[in-house]
């Protein structure tokens, strides 16, 4: 069990190695927004040329492809890529962003689970313990690195050159779950567009701490980088610093010393979910770097230690699970969703704590 004080746990989290550190990009660094106000002085001329020549390092393929997805704008409505601006047009622009290395990226022959996949996109599951991308001490067994394998055969396509790889959005190492992968640029710009507007629909399920107060709630509060601790992630007052955060949450199981709470992510910034979580003073279940790996509730007698030990060992990470997805297919219009079962550990510890809950509840 752990018993360290706030100082040991502190210099831990700061010391961290490479190889211990997870991916810690917010998903909205996947994609930039910028608005350029059309000067005063600009004769007419088409918005897709306009944009060639004030963007740096992107195509007119791509240009385009963004303008027909909705990602970029004029005056807030979607329009053609000979749509001509003029004087005063507000043009509005979200695409997935550059490439953050230029490292060439390793192909390995790693198994996927594909839960779909057609011309334009995949979800696929990721298992507990595997790294979403590239970065510091992982340069290799990532999920990139596996789809890299995977799309080997496909054309050389501004969305499946990057580090990245097709992906808009990420989940940590130790959560499971579903990702969406987009497979050419044109469908990478329409999903980011989606992520970038919160009309992706999320649902993460997540065994916390503690039994909350409410059946259901909203928590909006800011997300950022802890001031001192920085591999770690805090809430601040709105106005403070970081960026706004909203889950929705739903207690689906109450266990007395634990509870099953669905959550709804509206944004989606770096460990959301754990830090929100632990912001109303449920942590996830066994969530080493937000508290959630010692007892928060429940006795002192050693058998129940012993019993929450063991399913630490069972389930040696944070209780956090990418249940479903939902989104508009970027090529067809039609609304696609996809659900998960709960990993094997994931159910094994649930049972465990509904068993523990039957018998305390008859020796009552």
């Amino acid at each position: 069990m752990n018993t360290k004080n706030n100082n040991e746990e502190e210099e831990e989290l700061m010391d961290l190695n490479p190889e211990e550190q997870e991916d810690d990009n917010s998903e909205d660094d996947y994609f930039e927004h910028q608005e350029i106000v059309i000067d005063g002085k600009q004769s007419p001329i088409r918005l897709d040329k306009f944009l060639m020549d004030r963007l740096m390092k992107i195509s007119r393929n791509r240009v385009q492809n963004a303008i027909r997805a909705g990602s970029i704008k004029v005056n807030g409505k979607e329009v053609k890529p000979n749509f001509r601006i003029k004087p005063r047009h507000v043009v509005e622009i979200t695409l997935p962003r550059p490439p953050g290395s230029d490292t060439p990226l390793l192909a390995e022959n790693i198994p996927l689970d594909i839960r779909y996949e057609d011309d334009d996109l995949i979800v696929v599951h990721k298992p507990t313990g595997m790294v979403v991308h590239p970065g510091p001490g992982h340069d290799s067994g990532t999920l990139v690195n596996a789809l890299a394998y995977y799309l080997q055969d496909l054309p050389v396509l501004d969305g499946n050159t990057r580090d990245r790889l097709g992906l808009v959005h990420r989940i940590d190492k130790d959560t499971s779950g579903l990702l969406l992968i987009a497979k050419t640029d044109y469908a990478m710009t329409h999903l980011a567009k989606q992520f970038f507007d919160h009309s992706i629909d999320r649902t993460y399920y997540a065994l916390v701490w503690g039994d909350p107060e409410e059946d259901q709630g909203t928590v909006d509060m800011n997300v950022g980088r802890h001031p001192r601790m920085r591999q770690m992630q805090t809430t601040f007052p709105e106005g403070e610093a970081g960026k706004r955060a909203v889950t929705h949450y739903q207690v689906l199981e109450r266990l007395y010393y634990v509870s099953l709470v669905k959550c709804k992510l509206e944004t989606g910034r770096t460990h959301q979910i754990r830090v929100h979580m632990k912001h109303l003073g449920h942590p996830l279940f066994n969530d080493a770097r937000y508290g959630g790996d010692k007892i928060v509730k429940g006795t002192v007698f050693s058998k129940f230690k012993q019993f929450v030990e063991n399913n630490f060992k069972l389930m040696p990470r944070q209780a956090l699970h990418a249940k479903s997805i939902g989104f508009v297919h970027p090529t067809t219009g039609e609304k696609m969703f996809f659900d998960s079962e709960l990993p094997t550990d994931f159910q094994d510890v649930l049972e465990r704590w509904r068993s523990y809950l039957a018998s305390r509840k008859s020796t009552l």
